[in-house]
């Protein structure tokens, strides 16, 4: 089974359109700046796509009313 689970991810951020761009955009900033909210023992995944994902599900990650 897949973490986090496609159902709590689509409560957070209400689309999977949305959601795709959302998590796109953090890993590439992942990967950019090199900046974590969380810690490299509290995730995981070890890939930044996984890691984006699971900052979506902790709610680590606001939308702006443009992005919904």
């Amino acid at each position: 089974m897949l973490y986090p689970s496609i159902d709590k991810l689509l409560n957070q951020v209400g689309s999977k359109y949305l959601l795709v761009n959302v998590v796109a955009r953090r890993a590439k900033e992942m990967e950019q700046n090199k900046h974590y909210q969380l810690r490299d023992g509290d995730y995981k995944s070890s890939k930044r796509i996984g890691k984006a994902l699971e900052e979506v599900a902790n709610n680590m990650i606001h939308l702006n009313n443009e992005e919904e």
